[in-house]
């Protein structure tokens, strides 16, 4: 089967693709491990993934445009606008179709691993410094 897009909700051992073709109309819908989410794409010919952006989205856009697929990061607050059932993963995945076709959601760039492990350093600084600050604040309210 030749798919045009792929929408993927990404979970820890689980992903949902939901398959469009060239009218974004979905044709099929999967619910795949890890391995054979690698495999899945090897025998089918995408032209378009489209995943909600995280930590993991990074990696997986990164694994695939290796493969030489485009791969379109959204915001999850675009997508979340569009979800129209019960939050699960097909839903999601099917909401990221609809997001991809409008034409106001801007999509994320893809990092690299030294921008995800640089930002990963920042995130640990502004949780030490607000425990820091929580600290003091507590010792200041001891004191009194």
């Amino acid at each position: 089967m030749n798919a045009t897009t792929v929408a993927v909700d990404l979970a820890k051992s689980v992903f949902q693709l939901a398959v469009a073709d060239a009218s974004w109309r979905v044709t099929e819908t999967q619910r795949l491990t890890r391995t054979q989410f690698e495999r899945w794409f090897a025998n089918r010919d995408v032209r378009l993934v489209i995943m909600e952006s995280c930590g993991s989205a990074h990696h997986w856009a990164r694994w695939l445009t290796g493969l030489g697929i485009e791969v379109k990061l959204l915001p999850a607050q675009y997508v979340r606008a569009y979800v129209r059932r019960n939050k699960t993963d097909a839903a999601d995945a099917a909401a990221l179709l609809e997001a991809a076709r409008s034409s106001d959601s801007r999509p994320v760039r893809v990092k690299s691993i030294e921008q995800q492990a640089l930002q990963a350093l920042h995130r640990i600084r502004s949780l030490w410094m607000g425990t820091r600050t929580s600290r003091i604040n507590a010792l200041r309210g001891f004191c009194r």
